[in-house]
């Protein structure tokens, strides 16, 4: 135990509050571009770019906004990408479940490789988020073309 958590507690706020709609869509967006262990600069550009153009954030100023994502970098950095996923999920709106893959998908394409722990990280969300494997995949092929040249 480092001085540190004596004098200031051992608990960072990461894991008390839990995470509302906002913060869910934004971490499970997160997870994907840090699934493999990095976040490209396409990857960190796809992200703000959806965020920015969602309704569930025009409410937002940037402090809270900037807020948001530091909470999530945080709990990232603290837990990795699966811990916050698990966290996030439960959060996530069902009608933004479909939302949340494709976007998922999205970024995972955009520096334009797909590394084995992104392939397994999309095939676990997929599940998780409750898809239909027919629909994951028509999301997954139109996404390909998307960012395809």
């Amino acid at each position: 135990m480092s001085l540190f958590d004596e004098v200031l507690g051992n608990d960072s706020g990461f894991e008390e509050r839990p995470f509302g709609p906002q913060e869910a869509f934004a971490g499970v967006l997160l997870c994907a571009s840090a699934c493999d262990g990095h976040i490209a600069d396409e990857e960190a550009q796809t992200l703000f770019n959806v965020l920015s153009k969602k309704r569930l954030y025009e409410r937002l100023s940037s402090h809270q906004f900037g807020g948001m994502m530091d909470r999530l970098m945080g709990a990232l950095k603290k837990s990795g990408p699966g811990k916050l996923l698990d966290k996030c999920l439960p959060a996530v709106p069902p009608e933004l479940r479909e939302t949340a893959f494709a976007v998922a998908v999205d970024i995972v394409l955009a520096d334009g490789v797909v590394e084995d722990d992104e392939k397994t990280f999309i095939d676990d969300l997929m599940v998780k988020m409750e898809i239909d494997p027919r629909r994951a995949k028509t999301i997954v092929q139109v996404m390909a073309y998307k960012n395809q040249g």
